[in-house]
C-alpha cells in the first residue's frame, strides 16, 4: 500500500526510537531490553523504569499477543483519517510481557474480544516508513 500521496500524521524518530522504526521498515518488530536488569519495554525510552539504567539493547519480537483492550473510532482525530473510519485500535499485550497500540485488521465479523489472539502485520506506506497493525488469528 505505498503511496507518494501519502497524507497522515508522521513520526519523528528520536535517538532511542530509532532502531524501532528501522526494524519496521525491515519487517521486524524490535522491543528495548535493558542490558541492565533485563526487562523488556515498549514504548522506546532511555531510562529503564525498573533499575534506571541507560544501556539497552534491541531484540526481535514474536509479534505475537492477545487483545488487552479497544476502542472503536468514529471521528478523525486529524483530516486525513477520515476515508478509514470507522476503525479498531487496539491494545495488545505481547508475549514478551509489554503492551502495544495499533490499528486492528480483520474481517468485519470478527467478534473482538479481550484475549483474542492477533499478530503483528506491517504496513508499509511509504518508501521509507512501514506502521504495524494488527491481524486476528482466525
Amino acid at each position: 500500500m505505498t503511496t507518494d500521496t501519502y497524507t497522515k500524521l508522521e513520526p519523528e524518530p528520536t535517538h532511542e526510537s530509532k532502531p524501532y522504526w528501522d526494524g519496521l521498515n525491515e519487517g521486524r518488530l524490535l522491543l528495548q531490553k535493558c542490558t541492565g536488569c533485563g526487562k523488556i519495554r515498549h514504548y522506546p525510552r532511555p531510562l529503564c523504569d525498573a533499575c534506571h539504567s541507560f544501556d539497552v539493547s534491541w531484540i526481535e519480537a514474536s509479534g505475537r499477543g492477545k487483545v488487552h483492550s479497544w476502542t472503536i473510532t468514529h471521528h478523525p482525530f486529524h483530516f486525513a483519517y477520515k476515508a478509514e473510519l470507522p476503525y479498531t485500535l487496539v491494545t495488545v499485550d505481547l508475549d514478551e510481557g509489554v503492551r502495544m497500540q495499533a490499528q486492528l485488521r480483520a474481517p468485519k465479523d470478527t467478534a473482538i474480544r479481550i484475549g483474542l489472539p492477533v499478530h503483528v502485520t506491517f504496513e508499509r506506506v511509504k518508501a521509507d516508513l512501514t506502521l504495524p497493525a494488527f491481524a486476528s488469528e482466525g
